[in-house]
């Protein structure tokens, strides 16, 4: 079976380059856009040093990261509407117990804007570690905190040496906290 194709005008010749010209461009942009996927990783806090902060917890204490070099802080971002919060938070609290006294530190950074319900969860959860109000702008210093949960995990040192957003394993999450933790 044949087919037959029309002749080409000469106004086909323009339309079939520029065919030829968006399928080259279409390509090269799939091309950049795989290779630049996933986009929070260009702008990582990984291996870099935690920003510092101060902000009152909910008791009403200075709350200051720099004092707590020579410590590795779990610093996890939170909101008392995020449901895996709610799951991780409790662990958190048993690990302050289990390895607080060989370094750790967990500091919560809520992002609510209602300092009551925050408090109402920290009692109801039972939590034992500092707890303060978290903002946009503190958000912003983390990379843009625009989901929940969001964990970093910073050394002795003050480097963040790894980052976890979203439902997060939380028995890698300990490992990766007892590999930063002194030996016994």
């Amino acid at each position: 079976m044949q087919i037959a194709v029309p002749s080409c005008a000469p106004i086909a010749r323009p339309a079939k380059l520029l065919c030829s010209r968006l399928t080259i461009f279409l390509v090269a942009a799939c091309l950049f856009a795989s290779t630049s996927h996933p986009a929070w990783a260009a702008t990582s806090l990984v291996h870099k040093k935690a920003p510092t902060f101060i902000r009152r917890d909910l008791r009403n204490k200075r709350l200051d990261l720099r004092k707590y070099r020579g410590k590795v802080v779990l610093l996890n971002f939170w909101a008392t509407w995020c449901a895996p919060c709610k799951v991780e938070m409790p662990r958190f609290a048993a690990w302050q117990n289990t390895y607080g006294p060989r370094g750790l530190q967990i500091i919560g950074i809520s992002m609510d804007d209602d300092p009551a319900l925050v408090q109402n969860a920290y009692t109801e959860l039972h939590l034992n570690y500092p707890v303060a109000m978290g903002d946009e702008e503190l958000g912003e210093l983390y990379g843009g905190v625009l989901g929940l949960p969001m964990t970093f995990m910073i050394d002795a040192h003050g480097e963040i040496q790894a980052q976890y957003q979203g439902e997060a394993s939380l028995d890698e999450i300990e490992t990766q906290v007892r590999s930063l933790l002194p030996s016994r």
